[in-house]
């Protein structure tokens, strides 16, 4: 899918008392890019490894056509007080999964503002709302307490954890 303002259109999702969770925007590519890139905060992502400019182009493609197909997927999260990007936030199926799995990264000058813990509950009704999911969940590290937090304040529960090529990955559930 061809990134185009149709897709990207920054579309308002929902706000929160002190966010706003919009659709990307082309123009968000830099700060896709900025957060996930940053070795300090891409050890919580995937296998841990910081992603390339190209991986983020390939990944505002993905996105694009995800809310073309799903009518969600990642959101860029902008303080409502600065209008300035300090995160990304979405529902996503990582390798085609069934269950839609909620993913967030803030940047590392805006982490313990209580973003996350702010962004996951407001998403996660957004999801059950709009479109009906009856499940989602989270997959986060053993060794990242903060998200763990966050994920319980929201609502969800651990079930499992699972060893990968990750290491050993906790999973968290939320169901209707």
């Amino acid at each position: 899918m061809p990134l185009n303002e149709t897709t990207l259109d920054g579309a308002v999702v929902f706000t929160t008392r002190r966010l706003t969770c919009r659709r990307w925007r082309r123009d968000d590519l830099p700060h896709v890019f900025a957060i996930y890139s940053d070795p300090e905060g891409a050890r919580w992502v995937g296998n841990g490894t910081p992603i390339t400019r190209a991986d983020s182009e390939r990944w505002m493609e993905v996105t694009a056509s995800n809310y073309v197909e799903r009518g969600y997927g990642m959101f860029a999260v902008e303080s409502r007080e600065t209008d300035s990007i300090v995160g990304f936030c979405g529902l996503v199926h990582p390798g085609g999964q069934t269950d839609a799995e909620i993913k967030y990264a803030y940047r590392r000058v805006d982490w313990g503002k209580g973003y996350a813990s702010e962004i996951a509950p407001a998403l996660i009704r957004y999801g059950d709302e709009r479109f009906h999911l009856p499940r989602i969940i989270a997959t986060v590290a053993r060794e990242n307490f903060a998200s763990q937090r966050v994920l319980e304040k929201a609502g969800m529960s651990f079930i499992e954890a699972i060893e990968d090529e990750d290491g050993e990955t906790l999973v968290f559930d939320w169901r209707a």
